[in-house]
């Protein structure tokens, strides 16, 4: 099967400049290259494609050959020629995984912070706005993140040409490593500057206003962008992440949306019922409790939980009773309850069906036990 021109590969005319042939490989081999597409063997396909066509036409004895003969006058060249893809492939990474090259120099992505806030139920719920100061890397204000002192200049390292890499022969083989001069800049700085001591960033506290949003609740996180430490070499900043949570209230409990309470009340109001008034994020709402309400028993208020934070239905407050058991009983209160129990005793299990129905089945339970014994 006859090769594909390598001038159609690339999509470029055949009098393309040496920088623009340069941009347009570039650009294509960002596109396919296999690691913004795992698993995509047409784009696999076509990033060997440009790689090939360009390492012809990168290199301009191998272009003179093929515009003069063809794929005939670079038949076993292509791979084995001096092409430099270290420029090409090294800006190519660095979009690819945050890092790049400025002025010759490697710029890295700078680290993202993360910060612990935090409030109250209350404000989680509608929302509040808090100060936090942090300590991070920032970009030296004195020489501007560059790291060489004012007024002094900043040299292109000699070794490297300013690549910040270098190219070891052994044999067949090409090995690309770290400049040992300028540890991978690719400039030298001869005069660094006193204030961050030639890193180009300095430890600063800053002090941030945060919005927290209305319906947040435990572990959700805030991303402010570019609020991280600076980036070494003049790099872009890293993010900050606020993390929130919120601290246990003393009288409700966070279900996503619901909020949950126990509401106590007397032994007469859970026989005879009544009225009471409990509490909300809201303000106060009377709950009605009708007669003969046993402990545990729910009762909903609808709209009175959490709206979300991204929206949606507000949830309910969930109340459960407790019939709380009356302490520190008097001579004739205590008479007074006998009298009472006596008098419910009268009626069988008229007046406590579960604790009749309860005690049958525990009989029941032990007759079996009986049984199997026998």
């Amino acid at each position: 099967m006859d090769k594909k021109d390598y001038y159609d590969v690339l999509g470029v005319e055949r009098n393309v400049s040496e920088g623009e042939l340069k941009k347009t490989f570039r650009r294509l081999a960002m596109k396919y290259h296999p690691d913004r597409n795992p698993g995509d063997k047409e784009a696999e396909e076509k990033f060997k494609e440009a790689k090939e066509a360009y390492e012809v036409l990168g290199d301009p004895g191998k272009r003179q050959a093929y515009d003069q003969f063809g794929h005939a006058g670079v038949q076993g060249g292509v791979g084995g020629g001096a092409t430099d893809f270290g420029d090409i492939f090294g800006d190519i990474f660095g979009d690819i995984f945050g890092g790049g090259r400025g002025g010759g120099q490697r710029v890295y992505r700078g680290a993202d912070l993360q910060y612990g806030l935090q409030f109250s139920l209350e404000e989680a719920v509608f929302g509040a706005e808090s100060t936090i100061e942090i300590p991070k890397q920032t970009t030296c204000e004195k020489c501007d993140g560059s790291g060489a002192a004012p007024n002094s200049t900043i040299e292109t390292c000699e070794t490297c040409g300013g690549v910040g890499q270098v190219r070891m022969q052994q044999g067949f083989f090409s090995i690309q490593q770290t400049c040992p001069k300028c540890r991978g800049k690719g400039k030298i700085i001869r005069v660094p500057c006193d204030a961050c001591n030639g890193s180009g960033r300095t430890k600063q506290n800053k002090k941030l206003s945060i919005k927290v949003p209305a319906g947040v609740d435990t572990g959700d996180r805030i991303r402010l962008s570019g609020e991280g430490e600076a980036g070494p070499n003049n790099g872009p900043p890293g993010d900050l992440y606020v993390e929130i949570n919120v601290r246990p209230h003393e009288l409700f409990t966070r279900d996503d949306n619901d909020l949950l309470c126990q509401v106590p009340i007397s032994f007469s109001m859970a026989a005879l019922g009544g009225e009471i008034e409990v509490p909300t994020l809201n303000g106060k709402v009377k709950l009605k409790i009708p007669s003969e309400t046993q402990s545990g028993r729910l009762f909903r208020l609808r709209g009175k939980g959490v709206k979300p934070v991204r929206g949606g239905t507000t949830g309910d407050m969930l109340c459960t009773t407790v019939v709380e058991t009356p302490i520190n009983l008097t001579k004739k209160q205590k008479e007074l309850i006998q009298d009472f129990s006596t008098e419910l005793e009268k009626g069988g299990d008229r007046h406590s069906p579960k604790s009749h129905s309860w005690t049958d089945n525990v009989r029941g339970f032990f007759d079996n036990l009986k049984f199997w014994d026998e």
